[in-house]
């Protein structure tokens, strides 16, 4: 016996202990439900009702103390108020840990509800109960719910996803583990077929119970929509609000309220998206998210692996952004291309000469143009097929061997003669001397497209004779010429990727003149997204489509960071063992596998493998004929939208009747899968197509041997065949599955052991012959484990440049936050000025002089130096700090207190004189350079002596220069990334000088913040306007002429003001951020005008809704008096 099975017989495996650890609550479970069964519905209800109380009661105390504190805090202090905050901060987080202890206690008896109340939906056509408030607004919204007289009236049949559905499902003991392990935290792996939309329902229902809002994540808006409409009326029944954020428009009213719902619905890719959004939002009344409690993600390895590949990204146009380099190269690049193909496709003719040769010289020159042929084009379709021949790609390992050899120190022999080198495993191409040559063509200048040695460069300028502006200049040449250089240098190696790495209909499709990209794990095209850096506008300019205008990120987050916001995080799927290591590592993601309720009867046959793809393909097409004529319905999976089609044309010669769903056909999906399951029927789909819909089986068809699994290649990641497995053999039905596998697929080519092809070879293999045994499935299976190795190794890397990133992200967003809500504003304009002192003294006092630190003070701060020069010379550094913040301070206090007692005055006249007329108010505020108009609550600036007016202001220039100096610094930040790249060439870590780089300009960035913000605060106050002599009399004029007027004119005016009253008055408008999405437009801080200022405040009407009472006094509504028309 080995250690390893030592060790599991004493202490079990992974499986045994998660079931162990489980069992006790799903015992539980068991042991409290038929006190639950035995109660009527409405004091079912009642039960529900009584728990959700509990859960309040828990921490009541704690949310007290929370208020308590809240509400004393505008009391204080800007000093004092740190430690408060920091205080609540950590009440909320103790809060936020006694739910889960309340949560785990009523585990029980809520998870024994959910199961009762799914049962009596089965089992009863209507589910009568009393009616409440929450029951009379559900009917007049949906068709399963009426009322009648102080009844409710639930059916246990209504619409989802356009079908009519009936309930007929409860849960089984199996599924009770599932939700457990759901409620911990965990990712649950289930198979096909074992009900994950059904055991969701159990900790979604739990966790909804405190109202902290739940998020229930899918992969596409169709199974969103769906599965609100399907789960939704069984929590509605208990009173909890159910919404789907994918039927609303971004920053709509309507998606306010699904969020604030108590279980929210939606795709990964929109609630990312409406985070950013938040985040750059200008008034609290337009953010959407409420704080990110707890999600449960629906297929957790497509959305939290496959998704995750490439961030998200809200951006807008760049200056001279269409100026883009791609047209002008492509003809240079394309002439290089075809070059390289004429010559890989010379080379090989030459090689098979040569290797047919009985001279071992010759034949060893033969494979030495063969391995040169497959570095300049390894995806040649002669190539790939010369391969497979016998014999052939050993030989040329062989060569290979000498060429990887002492370090690649032979590698430029093989390559010399190419113009460029493709590397297929690592997605990458380099431009050989010769190719540089072939694309410089005539320029002139031979170094057109090679990078300069910067660093030696400026190295020889240092030593140069000359003053110091002429080194400056040559210095300022030195390095624009790099930088004009580095852009040509990558838009041509984009543009070779393009041309060499990217296929049309495999990678990526073009529909209505625009390239959109295909999901290589779902086949489905991932609207919105787009190829980084150039590399899409390279493929649009390959295309001939219209290339789209460079942008500059507004916004970014990678779906990890998104995820590793919440408070807890779950998952399901069929398929996540299998990247359980990339779970752990990144998200802290345990996966327990779930047993099946019914044994899998489906029967998974060995891999088939043939030489050649043409032997492959012939062998599908005869197994589906063979499988249709024995009434067996048959799912073809493919990997891309190519080879789907390529079968579908084979199959329509052989008059065989099919269905097709792929990228370009991915709407007709939820109907193509509805109908696979019938007799005799064949579909051809992505590997993936069809997650969350099962395909069910009559008894004619499970007599026959149910549904038949067909992969036509083996994916690069083995959870997706896994996937295409799990199609068949759905709670315990018959089927089978079977990969045919050929030796010029991608896979096998470039990552399968060579021991196939050498054993190919030993047994004399001929055409159409085909190999089939374990041990070849899994020598593929290993091939499969090397791919998702190095992917992981890609998104990893990933990961690392948005962890930089995030931790700026979270410190920016959290003072915007702030700033936003207001609530902290004053703790963070007391920090600003406070970092602010520290920057200007550490600056300074390292090698400034006096008279600087004078000019930095008042340019800054705009108050006199209170330092002397003799504690300038001598008090340390923390003293000098500390003293001119403490004065900044004062005047930056006394200064808003001066801006109180300008304003007050008018305030407390038009609030007392015209209070009822006015909601909202607008002061001009200036620094000198700018006008600031600052809206505020016309009634709380006068209750609170304009203090609210001061920190209006405060939350208005806070936002405008986080977000001024945030927009600059990401295209900082996008420059740098590309930059960096270059590093690679130097033999340096580009991530490692990623980071030191990023460091040193978010500090910069924030010092630059800090300024702006204090600069603006210290110099704001509202205009005051001394009137003339001329101006005094002419006022006493148009006074005399006022009262002189006669009544009738008075009312003729109130009349006319009543009008333009009603004609200005409208509903409040929230900002539209529809507008942002992965392309956008630009971002204007609101509130922000150069022009010149009124010289007193701007009245904001109080808006009149359509539906309140007209104020002419009419007794009318709005709409159907003076508003009529509106």
């Amino acid at each position: 016996m080995g250690f390893n099975e030592f060790l599991t017989k004493l202490f079990g495996n992974k499986s045994q202990r998660d079931l162990k650890e489980i069992t006790p609550y799903v015992e539980k479970v068991k042991a409290v439900y038929p006190s639950i069964q035995a109660l009527s519905n409405d004091e079912l209800r009642a039960k529900t009702d009584e728990i959700k109380q509990r859960i309040q009661d828990f921490v009541a105390d704690e949310r007290a103390k929370v208020e308590q504190l809240r509400a004393g805090i505008e009391e204080k202090e800007l000093e004092e108020r740190e430690a408060l905050w920091a205080e609540i901060d950590k009440i909320e987080k103790a809060i936020t840990d006694k739910m889960e202890v309340v949560l785990e206690q009523s585990l029980p008896e809520v998870f024994a509800i959910m199961k009762d109340t799914a049962r009596r939906f089965a089992e009863n056509p209507e589910v009568v109960v009393t009616a409440n408030d929450f029951d009379r607004d559900l009917a007049t919204r949906f068709d399963f719910v009426r009322i009648e007289g102080d009844k409710a009236i639930y059916a246990n049949h209504w619409v989802a996803g356009g079908n009519e559905i009936t309930w007929n499902m409860v849960h089984y003991d199996v599924q009770l583990f599932g939700g457990v392990v759901l409620h911990k935290g965990k990712i649950a792996e289930m198979q096909t077929g074992e009900g994950k939309t059904l055991v969701a329902t159990l900790p979604v229902f739990l966790n909804a119970l405190t109202r902290n809002g739940v998020h229930v994540v899918t992969v596409n808006d169709y199974l969103s929509k769906r599965d609100s409409e399907w789960m939704g009326p069984i929590y509605m029944f208990h009173g909890l609000s159910v919404d789907c954020i994918d039927k609303h428009q971004p920053n709509s009213d309507a998606r306010r309220r699904a969020y604030n719902a108590d279980i929210t619905f939606g795709t990964n890719n929109e609630f990312g998206f409406d985070y950013l959004r938040d985040n750059m939002a200008t008034n609290p009344k337009d953010l959407v998210q409420r704080k990110h409690n707890y999600a449960i993600v629906d297929e957790v390895d497509s959305v939290l692996i496959d998704d995750a590949r490439t961030p998200l990204i809200i951006s807008g146009p760049v200056p001279r952004g269409e100026q883009q380099l791609f047209e002008l190269f492509r003809p240079n690049v394309e002439i290089v291309v075809n070059a390289q193909r004429n010559l890989c496709s010379q080379l090989l003719i030459e090689a098979k000469k040569k290797m047919a040769s009985n001279d071992p010289k010759v034949v060893e020159e033969g494979t030495v143009q063969l391995y040169r042929s497959f570095k300049g084009y390894p995806r040649n379709k002669a190539l790939i097929k010369f391969l497979s021949e016998q014999g052939v790609k050993a030989q040329m390992l062989k060569t290979e061997e000498y060429f990887m050899s002492e370090n690649m120190r032979h590698m430029h022999e093989a390559t010399d003669e190419l113009y460029f080198v493709i590397d297929e495993k690592n997605n990458s191409v380099e431009l050989t001397d010769k190719g540089i040559d072939l694309l410089t063509g005539n320029a002139g200048d031979p170094t057109f497209f090679v990078l300069p040695d910067i660093t030696t460069e400026l190295s020889q300028l240092e030593n140069m004779e000359g003053t110091a502006e002429e080194k400056q200049a040559k210095k300022d040449e030195i390095l624009a010429n790099y930088s004009v250089k580095s852009e040509r240098v990558h838009t041509v190696n984009q543009l070779l990727k393009a041309y060499t790495l990217f296929e049309k209909d495999d990678e990526y499709v073009v529909i209505d003149n625009k390239v959109m990209i295909v999901d290589e794990q779902t086949g489905r095209i991932m609207d919105g997204r787009r190829y980084s850096d150039g590399l899409h506008q390279a493929i649009e300019a390959k295309e001939r489509v219209k290339v789209e205008a460079a942008t500059q990120t507004f916004a970014t987050i990678t779906l990890q960071n998104y995820f590793r916001m919440y408070h807890k995080l779950a998952g399901m799927t069929g398929t996540a063992e299998t990247e359980a290591g990339e779970f752990w590592d990144i998200y802290k993601l345990d996966v327990v596998a779930i047993p099946t309720n019914r044994p899998i009867a489906r029967k998974d046959l060995n891999d088939r493998i043939y030489k050649t793809k043409r032997e492959k393909y012939a062998a599908v097409i005869e197994e589906i004929v063979r499988l249709t004529e024995a009434g067996r319905p048959v799912l073809v999976g493919t990997t891309s939208v190519e080879i789907s089609e390529l079968l579908s044309r084979m199959l329509t010669l052989r008059k065989i009747k099919h269905n097709v769903l792929n990228a370009k056909l991915h709407q007709k999906e939820a109907e193509i899968v509805a109908l696979a399951g019938q007799s005799s029927t064949v579909t051809i789909a992505t590997n993936m197509a069809g997650r969350g819909t099962d395909i069910k089986l009559s008894k004619e068809v499970k007599d026959a041997g149910g549904l038949a699994i067909i992969g036509t290649e083996r994916h690069e990641s083995r959870r997706v065949d896994r996937q295409l497995r799990g199609r068949a053999g759905r709670q315990g039905d018959p089927g089978s599955s079977v990969f045919y596998v050929s030796l010029e697929d991608d896979l096998m080519r470039l990552f399968a052991s060579e021991k196939i092809a050498g054993l190919m070879d030993k047994l004399g293999f001929k055409e159409g012959e085909v190999l089939e045994h374990s041990m070849l499935s899994k020598s593929v299976e290993r091939a499969q484990k090397k791919v998702e190795e190095n992917n992981f190794g890609i998104r990893k890397r990933l990961l690392e440049y948005d962890d930089v990133m995030n931790s700026q992200r979270n410190v920016i967003y959290t003072r915007r936050r702030h700033a936003l809500m207001g609530e902290r504003v004053g703790l963070d304009v007391l920090n600003t000025i406070y970092d602010t002192s520290n920057a200007i003294i550490e600056e300074l006092s390292a090698g400034g002089s006096y008279e600087d630190l004078k000019m930095e003070v008042f340019k800054t701060f705009a108050m006199e130096c209170p330092i002397t020069e003799d504690e300038f010379k001598n008090l340390k550094e923390d003293k000098l700090a500390e003293k001119l913040f403490d004065a900044a301070l004062d005047m930056f206090k006394r200064r808003m207190e001066r801006m109180t007692q300008v304003a007050y005055p008018v305030i407390k006249q038009v609030f007392e004189q015209q209070g009822a007329r006015f909601e909202n108010i607008m002061i001009p505020i200036t620094d000198g350079k700018r006008m600031f108009n600052v809206s505020c609550n016309l009634k709380e600036a006068y209750e609170t002596e304009c203090k609210s007016v001061t920190k209006s202001f405060q939350k208005l220039i806070l936002l405008h220069t986080i977000d001024d100096v945030w927009k600059e610094h990401l295209r900082e930040m996008d420059e740098l990334r590309h930059s960096v790249q270059n590093a690679s060439y130097e033999n340096k870590d580009p991530l490692l000088i990623y980071k030191l780089e990023s460091y040193n300009l978010f500090k910069s960035m924030v010092d630059t913040m800090n300024r702006k913000t204090v600069s603006i605060l210290m110099r704001g106050q509202i205009p005051v306007h001394e009137p003339t002599e001329e101006e005094r009399r002419a006022a006493e004029a148009r006074r005399a002429a006022m009262e002189a007027a006669s009544q009738q004119a008075a009312a003729l005016e109130a009349e006319a003001r009543q009008r333009i009253q009603i004609q200005r008055a409208q509903e409040e408008q929230h900002e539209d951020m529809s507008k942002y999405r992965t392309e956008k437009a630009g971002i204007n801080a609101e509130g922000v005008s150069s022009a010149a200022a009124p010289q007193e405040p701007v009245r904001g009407e109080k808006r009149v809704g359509r539906n309140d009472p007209c104020p002419c006094g009419s007794g009318k509504k709005y709409k159907n008096c003076h508003g009529e028309g509106l």
